[in-house]
């Protein structure tokens, strides 16, 4: 009893999670903190939108960043007294370039500096008296591409989010393209302007002149007065209208922008006014690059590089501001605000973001920020490669057809169920409501896209669940034509039917990892349903089933189950 009482407990504590999970689908819990407020979103097949496949053009980038990394060695060079003659980048699209020297001596000296400052990414591939050859490793290569591409699908997502379509698709296609899909979007022409447009990265002084309760009493007056907030209208347009607002009430030359708190989900729930200056005249048109690296103890910061005029800048910004914040502002949204703690006339500086908390978490925001800074700093050339256009008639009239079929199918399996396993029957379909609402439930949490083959896996998910409650039902009545008492039945009908039911569930798990691993779109949406399918069939149909016969049995004493 000790067991079963544990064991409904669970399957209790399962349905209560899997009910929370799915609320999201048909009530907005964003405002509530703690409550999940994932979703299950329609898929561009169902409610129609536009498809866009856009070619970044990395090989350019490339080129950029090799033609940096010489001005940056040049720079090196010069510390170190090494004379060179120049640079050849005739191959920098390949990651190779040539240095020029006039000498052995000049060469050997070029190696060493390499080999020291820039090991892990630059190797030497030969040298002589007249040219060092240089290349960048193949897996710094392959890391930089992956990086580009990140880049350029953040800067999308940055314009998309902006222009407020729902729950837009980004992902990598390939090594050099990306699939951005619009569900619920018509104009395309604006979909694609929108995309093409570069992020904008400031650098930007925070203003002290007034406290951060009087900026928060400032903002909440100028909500109440003209009726709005973050959460009805979009960002830039809620902070020009704010910074509209605010005229004569803030210091000349400053303005009002947000940062989201580390406690939020979102700016909407949590986020924090800064009063910055605009007058500091440093863009991200002055950075370099931004890359993720570690302090003394180990823990994830990102650097930041200047190139030669922005260095000026933020050397004369960093010594004119020491002890106040420096805001690094992405499209209009405060990144991070680290404290200057001294004068920077190199060029090169430190964003910290703490040693306390998760290291993932900490990773994952130093990863976040780089991205963010080179997706404003060094925006890769998009080209369109690809253009569709669903409509929303066909796409509803789909989900309408699909949906139907499901219910029907599901229907007509519950009723057979009903019909020719009687009371086991009715604990079938108990077991199959719940298994059906834990695959929503699991989709939801993970934020998954329903397409038309996802409804397809839920009604194949449906067919191979009640096969498991065939092995074990049929299994239970072979016992009981032996003589069996119900409760030796019960016990050898779950207990030997579990291996017909695992090698089957076993051999689908594995064919849907392979659609997962290989297959594309629709292909993987329907290998993601089929997989969450086979998980709730093990706990629903086998887990809670098992445990409503023992408590009808063990705890309430029911003599006999028809089946």
């Amino acid at each position: 009893m000790e067991n079963l009482r544990l064991r409904t407990w669970i399957a209790g504590l399962a349905i209560a999670l899997a009910v929370v999970f799915i609320i999201p689908n048909f009530k907005d819990t964003s405002s509530i903190a703690w409550w999940p407020a994932k979703k299950l979103n329609y898929g561009l097949d169902i409610q129609g939108g536009v498809q866009l496949v856009m070619g970044a053009d990395i090989e350019s980038v490339i080129n950029t960043t090799v033609v940096r990394q010489t001005t940056a060695l040049k720079s090196e060079f010069e510390k170190e007294n090494i004379i060179v003659k120049g640079f050849s980048t005739t191959n920098a699209s390949t990651g190779a370039f040539e240095i020029l020297v006039g000498s052995s001596a000049d060469a050997k000296k070029v190696e060493e500096l390499l080999g020291k400052n820039h090991a892990g990414s630059l190797q030497v591939m030969s040298s002589n008296a007249e040219k060092v050859e240089v290349k960048y490793y193949d897996a710094y290569m392959l890391d930089q591409k992956q990086t580009i591409i990140k880049q350029a699908i953040e800067t999308i997502r940055n314009r998309i989010d902006e222009f407020g379509v729902a729950e837009p698709q980004i992902t990598q296609q390939g090594t050099d393209r990306i699939l951005v899909q619009l569900p619920g979007m018509a104009d395309a022409e604006q979909a694609k302007q929108l995309i093409n447009t570069t992020a904008k990265l400031d650098f930007m002084i925070v203003n002290y002149t007034k406290s951060s309760e009087e900026i928060r009493k400032l903002v909440d007056d100028a909500e109440k007065a003209g009726n709005y907030s973050m959460k009805t209208m979009k960002y830039t347009d809620y902070v020009a209208k704010l910074n509209t607002d605010l005229k004569g009430k803030i210091p000349d030359k400053t303005v009002v922008y947000f940062e989201k708190r580390d406690d939020a989900k979102n700016m909407e729930i949590g986020s924090t006014p800064l009063l910055l200056e605009t007058d500091t005249n440093l863009t991200g048109d002055s950075l370099d690059n931004a890359a993720v690296s570690f302090d003394q103890y180990g823990s994830p910061e990102v650097a930041l590089r200047f190139n030669p005029a922005g260095s000026i800048k933020f050397g004369d910004l960093t010594e004119k501001n020491i002890k106040k914040q420096m805001a690094v502002v992405l499209d209009k949204v405060v990144k991070t605000a680290p404290t200057i703690n001294g004068k920077i006339p190199n060029g090169s500086a430190v964003i910290t973001l703490g040693r306390g908390g998760n290291r993932q978490n900490i990773m994952d925001e130093a990863k976040l920020i780089a991205t963010s800074l080179r997706a404003g700093a060094l925006p890769v050339t998009l080209e369109q490669l690809e253009e569709r256009r669903v409509g929303p008639s066909l796409g509803l009239d789909a989900l309408a057809k699909a949906q139907f079929a499901a219910i029907l199918g599901a229907i007509l399996i519950m009723i057979f169920m009903l019909v020719y396993y009687k009371g086991m029957g009715v604990i079938t379909d108990i077991s199959l409501l719940i298994n059906i609402v834990c695959v929503f439930a699991i989709l939801g949490s993970l934020g998954a896209t329903l397409t038309l083959p996802g409804i397809a896996g839920m009604a194949l998910t449906v067919g191979f669940a009640v096969d498991a409650n065939v092995l074990i039902n049929e299994r239970i009545k072979e016992e009981l034509r032996l003589g069996a008492s119900i409760q030796h039945a019960l016990q050898e009908g779950y207990s030997r039917a579990m291996s017909a039911i695992m090698d089957s569930n076993i051999t689908t798990a594995a064919t849907a990892c392979v659609l997962l691993y290989f297959g594309t779109g629709p292909v993987r949406g329907f290998a993601v349903t089929l997989l969450a399918g086979l998980a709730t069939t093990l706990f629903a149909n086998v887990f809670i089933s098992k445990v409503i016969v023992d408590n009808l049995v063990y705890r309430f004493g029911i003599k006999k189950i028809s089946v």
